[in-house]
């Protein structure tokens, strides 16, 4: 039986949806959460994650839309629907990158509204001409409902130009500070984003948000859960294990372990990436649609700059307060790309601090796709050919073969002839070997220090000790001396110790030496 789901790709606008016969997953108890028990809140997710159908959805309800929820959970529960005001502010379609950018922006919102409730030739400024609007919409019609969509897109486009993000940042706070000062015309007020928005600055002294984005309560409120999964998508694993000749527990596996995996609250479950999801069943193929949208240019070029050590990612723990700011970006890009999406919740330990992990396949194999030529100078089908050769030679146990590809890979790769160059060859393995599939550690601890790489298959333990400017033999002599492979003694796999050296005049990775356990 074919899958006659429609699916809503790229539509945000809950009544198109709704009208159009689009598959809906029902978050509107989560709504009605919202509307009863607060008014100011902030949610935080990654972008394609549904924020701007959350905030659709609340326009239609606080626009009276009743009939358009027929059958959800929220009209079951709604006995009036009342009309307010709403005020979109729709930041998110936009490029933002000259100072006169945002400011058509917002003239644009704000010369409709003024149509709709009037204008004040004294009313200048785009803060004022807000303060105006929130009024006159509130004495003419009642009180109103703010929504601001990917409040914080000016400022990420502008992350590295300082000037720039500080006239954004200026504007913004000065606009958004109406949501305190407007408080008595305001029924109701949610701005998302990506960044979570303590330390932009960008509401200074504006203390009545309650930030939701890592409520346990509201962990589900975009994305999809297994449950949900279940409730609305089933017809269409169905089509897609047909279409790709396999079982419907593989299809639903391969869908769990590429897009699932999100976690916003250490204790809640998990939720696959909507936008991925549907996509895959809309084409009934397994592909990496949400990463596809849009690369981590910025984020790839600031970690190879700063050589930041790539094994932190899911070893380093991180405080809560450390969420809300970007102001230690390089020396800690951990919050960015958590709140980015490229990065999750994984646990949270006794001090309250997090451990984070890549979410999925989706996001850990394309991540590193981006990374890898910023560490590797190699043409992307010269990489390709190499890594495909490397993965057989390396589930063959055949340490040499692997090697002489490793040092093609690495011909003519800069790295300095420092501490940090040991770390720019750690993290280029690092990202070659989870790339290739394989479990791979960096800077794995034992009683007497840290062995620079390890790799494991389901055969065969590979321990490297990387040295610069001195030799392999002092590489092989480190891994005995100080016992790396000891931790792994009581494991039945076939262990091999690599001690390489790289030559800083060569500039190549010019010596290994090989010995089995």
């Amino acid at each position: 039986m074919q899958d006659q789901t429609k699916y809503p790709i790229g539509i945000q606008d809950f009544g198109e949806i709704i009208k159009g016969g689009y598959v809906y997953v029902d978050k509107t108890a989560f709504l009605l959460r919202l509307v009863n028990q607060g008014k100011y809140y902030f949610l935080s997710r990654p972008r394609r994650f549904g924020k701007s159908l959350l905030l659709s959805t609340l326009s239609a309800y606080f626009e009276g839309k009743g009939k358009l929820f027929k059958g959800l959970a929220i009209a079951e529960q709604t006995k009036k629907w009342q009309k307010h005001p709403v005020l979109y502010l729709d930041l998110s379609n936009k490029e933002y990158s000259r100072h006169d950018h945002l400011l058509n922006r917002l003239n644009l919102h704000l010369s409709e509204w003024e149509r709709l409730y009037g204008s004040n030739p004294a009313e200048k400024d785009v803060d004022d001409r807000f303060y105006g609007v929130i009024r006159r919409a509130c004495e003419q019609k009642g009180r109103v409902v703010i929504l601001i969509d990917e409040y914080d897109k000016p400022l990420l486009q502008s992350l590295d130009k300082e000037p720039l993000r500080e006239d954004y940042r200026a504007t913004l706070q000065a606009v958004y500070g109406n949501l305190k000062t407007c408080d008595k015309y305001i029924r109701f007020a949610m701005l998302t984003g990506v960044t979570r928005f303590s330390k932009l600055s960008v509401f200074s002294g504006l203390n009545n948000l309650k930030d939701i984005s890592m409520f346990a309560e509201y962990a589900t409120i975009c994305g999809i859960t297994e449950q949900e999964l279940d409730t609305y998508l089933t017809a269409g694993i169905e089509t897609l294990a047909q279409r790709c000749k396999i079982s419907v527990a593989e299809a639903r596996e391969r869908l769990k372990r590429r897009y699932d995996g999100y976690r916003f609250e250490e204790s809640a479950e998990n939720v696959y990436n909507p936008f991925s999801l549907l996509s895959a069943l809309d084409e009934k193929k397994f592909k990496d649609y949400w990463f596809a949208t849009g690369t981590p240019t910025f984020l790839a070029e600031m970690l190879a700059r700063e050589k930041y050590d790539l094994g932190n990612l899911t070893t380093r723990s991180i405080a809560e307060v450390r969420f809300n700011t970007l102001d230690t970006l390089k020396s800690n890009p951990l919050p960015i790309l958590y709140q980015s999406g490229y990065l999750t919740l994984d646990r949270r330990d006794d001090r309250g601090n997090y451990f984070l992990r890549f979410p999925n396949e989706e996001v850990e194999r394309s991540f590193l796709q981006v990374l890898l030529p910023y560490y590797a100078h190699k043409r992307e089908d010269d990489s390709d050919a190499l890594l495909n050769s490397m993965v057989d030679h390396v589930h063959a146990g055949e340490p040499e073969h692997f090697m002489l590809e490793l040092q093609a890979l690495l011909a003519d790769t800069p790295f300095e002839k420092s501490e940090a160059g040991e770390r720019y060859f750690r993290n280029l393995l690092f990202i070659i070997f989870r790339l290739l599939g394989f479990y791979c550690e960096v800077e794995h601890p034992t009683a007497a220090g840290r062995s620079d790489v390890v790799i494991k298959t389901d055969k065969y333990i590979y321990v490297l000790e990387l040295k610069v400017d001195q030799s392999a033999e002092a590489a092989l002599r480190q891994i005995e001396d100080k016992g790396y492979a000891a931790p792994h003694a009581a494991d039945k796999r076939k262990l091999f110790k690599l001690g390489v050296n790289f030559s800083g005049e060569k500039k190549q990775m010019d010596e290994w030496l090989v010995a089995e356990a």
